[in-house]
């Protein structure tokens, strides 16, 4: 199964066979995520129902409560970080993982998932993608934070439509989404890198935006190929492994011949999207972003949809008034 999606994957992507190396990681991850999620993965259905996204369950705690910051040696490096202990950081992937499974309505499980899989090695690569660019370096000193008040809601709603500010505020509003839902970081212990990986999760909105993907699993999962390939977020590789799971062949045909293609493409051709300051560009034109940024636009994925569901409700009436002549 793994050999298979690698090989169709590499086809419709008209690369030259992965290196051995790279077959090896992205079987790992393929493993690792057939094991978090299982092959009957619930969380594929939360997504596409649109029961996942920001949303967390009032009678569920999470993994490691925050009261555990104060029952230990260690400090905490900035506010609201809970220190652990290595053996914790392993059982809170584990057990987050297993938590997404049976209960993905639960947005905090994903998140520490998130944080769990974060590893050392990934964020220090990421550091220095920043400080090899000198907007990257800009970012990392002055730390902005991407909230309703520090983006003015209201402002990018009546910006030009044709502006990136006005399409992210559009998109936002389509999706029912805001800026402030994104939950803080807690569980990474260096402050810099706590602040990289909150980048990341507040810049995530703007991925979806600026291609104008829906938040539905085949968006989702387009979105993770693009960041994985982009940025190597492993929680986004293991994100874009959902693919192969509960999904129906239509969709699979979608995401393996047109999305998942488009989104490696993209991510590997694309600059690092980690050093884009989009609080800088949201009175620019949309498509010049786009044009500067290397991001080519993949197909209205709405509108796909929308065709195959006119589609097969036109099918379903000629079927129904055969079987009613009959």
């Amino acid at each position: 199964m793994i050999r298979m999606i690698i090989g169709r994957l590499t086809r419709a992507l008209s690369l030259p066979k992965l290196p051995q190396r790279r077959q090896f990681v992205v079987a790992t991850a393929l493993t690792l995520g057939n094991f978090i999620f299982g092959r009957d993965a619930r969380l594929a259905d939360a997504m596409d129902r649109g029961e996942l996204y920001n949303k967390n369950s009032n009678d569920q705690k999470p993994i490691l409560d925050t009261s555990i910051a104060d029952s230990r040696p260690m400090k905490p490096n900035y506010k609201g970080h809970i220190p652990l202990y290595p053996h914790e950081r392993v059982l809170l992937f584990l057990v987050s993982g297993l938590k997404s499974y049976f209960h993905p309505e639960n947005g905090e499980n994903i998140v520490q998932l998130g944080e769990a899989s974060a590893f050392t090695y990934f964020l220090r690569n990421l550091e220095q993608t920043m400080l090899s660019d000198k907007t990257g370096r800009r970012l990392l000193r002055e730390q902005p934070d991407i909230t309703s008040e520090s983006l003015d809601m209201d402002h990018l709603s009546k910006m030009a439509p044709n502006t990136l500010g006005h399409n992210y505020y559009r998109w936002l509003v389509k999706e029912g989404v805001s800026p402030d839902t994104r939950a803080p970081v807690k569980y990474i212990n260096d402050p810099t890198h706590a602040y990289i990986f909150k980048r990341y999760r507040q810049c995530h909105d703007f991925y979806h935006a600026v291609n104008d993907l829906p938040i539905i699993i085949e968006g989702e999962i387009a979105v993770k190929a693009l960041e994985a390939a982009n940025i190597g977020v492993p929680m986004a590789a293991l994100g874009a492994l959902l693919a192969p799971l509960r999904l129906s062949q239509v969709q699979k045909n979608r995401l393996y011949d047109v999305y998942l293609p488009w989104a490696v493409r993209t991510g590997l051709s694309s600059k690092p999207l980690i050093n884009v300051y989009w609080e800088e560009l949201l009175d620019h034109d949309v498509d010049e972003v786009r044009k500067s940024l290397n991001l080519s636009s993949p197909p209205d994925l709405r509108a796909i949809r929308q065709e195959r569901a006119r589609q097969r409700k036109q099918f379903k009436l000629k079927y129904d008034k055969h079987e009613t002549n009959a």
